[in-house]
């Protein structure tokens, strides 16, 4: 999940450099930039780091599974060869 407190915290530091003269709509603009940064990290579609964790290990199982199916259709492949082929 995005973390809400960094978001708010990086608008409140771009609120933050807004020139004196327009510090009376502070608020505003913070809020404006923590719109706007909200919006455009939804829109990256980003994943936690526990869902990556796991759909890496869910990777991992499968990668095993290819490679010991890969062994298996070589053992079967040379038992095959070394019969007779059918007439």
């Amino acid at each position: 999940m995005i973390n809400i407190q960094a978001i708010d915290e990086l608008a409140k530091r771009l609120a933050d450099l807004v020139p004196p003269g327009a510090r009376e709509a502070r608020d505003d603009i913070a809020n404006n930039f923590r719109d706007a940064l909200r919006a455009g990290l939804r829109r990256l579609d980003l994943v936690t780091r526990e869902e990556f964790d796991v759909q890496r290990c869910v990777l991992l199982r499968t990668r095993e599974k290819v490679e010991a199916l890969e062994v298996r259709i070589s053992e079967l492949d040379e038992l095959l060869g070394a019969r007779p082929a059918p007439h």
